[in-house]
């Protein structure tokens, strides 16, 4: 399987170091191994996605291991379900890639921002990585036999689409009480997480698992996770310095993971 064409859908043929469609639109493989799938017509700002200092701030983060047990719950759920091709939409760096890449035949992981996608596949060889948007999706149909979104908006018709009947979407999402301690540095009225009441056009829900855990975090630590939230844009510079100062930060997490099951 390889990818399909973002312009008109036709499958892409890897000629060198291009890949390029019956109709001749044709994309370059970058020096880092990974593939540009978003042409400028389909993004929505120059540099869409996370900027360098995000993507950072959230490398250092994951890599520090304050999340592993989301991923190593999620990589066990594809283990179980023993799936060949599997996709990870807004991977990101590649963090949870890669260990899905662990259980997996075929991995790919697909994100908005280059910046991100570019590090990510100059350190997980391992796993094909593209620049495209989860709002088209540059594979064929019933190609996949897992998808995967952490934190990620996607387009739920392309997920009818490309997983297979029988295949799997797995989400992660934030639950009630994710990160309540540090939402009240910012906000006076601290608010609940809404509970997910996403449905998916063709897939019945067959799991939830719900995963909540405090953690210690340094004053750096805790910066990097602000910075990783999207409600990093209300903090004022006061909490910044707070945290930045802050010899320990005691915060808690709350996970919900749920898996969705492609109707035949």
């Amino acid at each position: 399987m390889s990818w399909s064409c973002p312009l008109c859908h036709a499958p892409l043929e890897r000629q060198n170091n291009s890949y390029i469609c019956p109709q001749r639109h044709q994309f370059d493989l970058a020096k880092e191994g990974y593939i540009n799938l978003l042409p400028v017509q389909h993004k929505r700002s120059r540099d869409p996605g996370d900027s360098t200092e995000m993507m950072q701030a959230r490398r250092a983060f994951l890599d520090a291991g304050h999340y592993q047990p989301l991923r190593d719950a999620i990589k066990a759920i594809l283990h179980e379900a023993h799936v060949e091709n599997v996709l990870d939409i807004g991977c990101g760096e590649g963090y949870y890639t890669h260990a899905f890449a662990e259980v997996a035949a075929h991995t790919w992981g697909l994100d908005v921002a280059k910046v991100a996608v570019r590090y990510g596949a100059k350190r997980y060889p391992q796993v094909d990585f593209c620049v495209a948007s989860s709002q088209r999706l540059p594979f064929s149909d019933a190609c996949m036999d897992a998808v995967v979104r952490i934190y990620a908006p996607c387009n739920p018709l392309e997920l009818e689409r490309v997983v297979k009947p029988g295949g799997l979407v797995i989400t992660g999402t934030p639950g009630p009480r994710h990160l309540m301690e540090l939402k009240g540095l910012i906000y006076d009225d601290i608010r609940l997480h809404a509970e997910n009441s996403e449905q998916l056009p063709g897939f019945r829900r067959v799991r939830e698992q719900q995963i909540a855990y405090p953690m210690t975090l340094t004053g750096a630590e805790a910066t990097a996770l602000l910075q990783m939230t999207p409600f990093a844009w209300r903090a004022k510079p006061e909490v910044w310095e707070k945290l930045g100062r802050a010899e320990q930060f005691d915060c808690q997490t709350d996970f919900l993971i749920q898996v969705w099951q492609r109707e035949d």
